[in-house]
Parts: C-alpha cells; sequence; structure tokens
C-alpha cells in the first residue's frame, strides 16, 4: 500500500509536512514518485517513524542524524546478511551444521 504526504503526517503522530520533505529533500526517506508526488510504503512510513523519535523524542541533532542513519542502515544490512547465511546453513547437513557451529565458537574464543 501507498501513501501520499498527507496520509502520512495524518497516520504518524507529531509529524510536520515540513519535516517530512526535509527528510526527503535531504535523502533519509526515499519514496517512490508518483504523478501527483511522493508515495510512501510501510518501509517509509518505519522509517519516517524512527526519524521522528530520533528527532522528537531522543533529541538528536540533525546534524547527527544521517551518522545514527548510517548506522541503523548497516545494522539492519548485516541482520539481514546473517538471516540468510542462517537459510542457507539450514539448507546443509547436520554434520556440516555442526562443523560450522563449532569453528564458529572457536573463533569467538580467540578470534585472531
Amino acid at each position: 500500500m501507498s501513501y501520499d504526504e498527507r496520509t502520512v503526517v495524518t497516520r504518524v503522530e507529531r509529524l510536520t509536512l515540513r519535516d517530512l520533505r526535509l527528510w526527503v529533500r535531504k535523502g533519509w526517506v526515499k519514496p517512490m514518485e508518483g504523478m501527483a508526488g511522493p508515495l510512501f510504503d510501510e518501509v517509509d512510513v518505519a522509517r519516517i517513524c524512527l526519524l521522528r523519535d530520533l528527532k522528537t523524542d531522543m533529541s538528536i541533532s540533525a546534524d547527527a542524524l544521517p551518522l545514527v542513519l548510517s548506522l541503523i542502515d548497516r545494522l539492519n544490512q548485516t541482520r539481514r546478511e546473517l538471516q540468510c547465511l542462517q537459510r542457507a546453513l539450514e539448507g546443509q547437513p547436520d554434520t556440516v551444521q555442526q562443523q560450522i557451529i563449532a569453528r564458529y565458537a572457536a573463533l569467538r574464543e580467540d578470534p585472531e
């Protein structure tokens, strides 16, 4: 489902149209471009809520937001990659899984 700017502002508490447009201009939110303007999906709305919380509830400055967003994006990417790796491992025979688990445990104890 897609939402226009006004719908997003209505759905997200404590969000102003001004802030939404600023965040889009800065590239912190990247909606699709529709015929009548930007269209936001559920992932965009979740990111907008995160931005609002970082800005309003946590008082993170506009200068620090790009760094915080970058770190969150990296963390989310790492999480997706680990989930993919987990699915790949689940498809392996038990003996292979056990060997990988043992090797992983050894590396955690002595990473060098």
